[in-house]
């Protein structure tokens, strides 16, 4: 329970509630024509009738009464009105419900990338930030970056976030921290992109900027069918943004956790050049690999 201390003013009408913290930032005046939607204190207040005006600021509520009462018999009943409301608004305005988010570590394929796993959609597409100085739009890369020095590069994709490191510590000494400050960050409201998510569905679109020819098409299916849910789920991404029909080779966009990891070269020749030679053996002989 909030303690409250009644404070006369020079204004016999005035009577001073005085918490023991700063209750907003900034000063609030209220009457009864003012929107109080989000102000439940007030609203309490003003069932009173002979509460004219309310006055907030600093740390205390000024309340101007009519003349028909007496303070001696009002004040206390307000003061327990203002303490319940504190309680359960401390900060005056109505308490938003806040948005449970569980957060999970998962290994990669890339050692210096760590995927963080959310219980809630974060986004509809991707966002890849490769650097501190392209995090401009996105706050929670951002934050991440601000908050930690060995964050690296941050990629954003529905439901995680992956984080690569550099090479000053192990994620066995950080991956806590991190968890725990995406957490906060995403519990406390905080804004994840304000640019537009890049799509699933082609992502190379926006790096290339034209269609698929029907070949790259047959590529790209048998990508998005076979390998593309193994690699988002190691906190990757994996399109097809190159196809040489003379020399049949498929160059691959690497983005997320799977770029730059040692793996990745490994993972093509042996596994996805593997599945395109047995689906499209007369379209593709060679994969090659690009990091995003």
């Amino acid at each position: 329970m909030r303690t409250i201390l009644i404070e006369p003013t020079e204004n016999p009408k005035v009577m001073k509630f005085v918490a023991d913290y700063n209750l907003i930032p900034g000063s609030l005046e209220l009457d009864r024509d003012s929107d109080i939607s989000e102000i439940p204190l007030a609203q309490e207040l003003f069932n009173y009738p002979f509460v004219e005006r309310i006055f907030i600021t600093a740390n205390f509520v000024a309340i101007a009464k009519q003349d028909t009462v007496e303070w001696e018999h009002v004040a206390e009943s307000l003061k327990n009105v203002i303490e319940d409301e504190l309680l359960a608004n401390p900060r005056i305005y109505l308490q938003k419900k806040k948005e449970m988010y569980e957060i999970y570590a998962e290994m990669t394929p890339n050692p210096n990338a760590m995927k963080f796993v959310s219980s809630k959609m974060l986004m509809d597409g991707f966002v890849e930030v490769k650097s501190r100085n392209e995090a401009q739009g996105v706050p929670l890369a951002q934050a991440i970056f601000t908050e930690f020095d060995f964050a690296h590069e941050v990629f954003i994709s529905d439901n995680f976030v992956a984080v690569t490191r550099d090479n000053s510590v192990e994620w066995h000494q950080v991956m806590m921290a991190v968890r725990g400050y995406i957490a906060e960050y995403l519990q406390s409201g905080g804004e994840i992109s304000n640019i537009e998510a890049q799509k699933h569905e082609n992502p190379v679109e926006k790096i290339i900027n034209r269609d698929y020819t029907d070949d790259e098409q047959k590529i790209s299916d048998i990508l998005n069918e076979y390998v593309a849910p193994a690699v988002e789920n190691d906190g990757g991404k994996i399109s097809l943004m190159e196809y040489d029909a003379a020399n049949k080779t498929a160059k691959m966009l690497l983005q997320g956790a799977c770029s730059g990891c040692p793996s990745s070269t490994a993972t093509l020749k042996g596994g996805i050049e593997n599945i395109l030679k047995q689906f499209v053996p007369d379209l593709v002989e060679r994969v090659e690999a690009v990091n995003g």
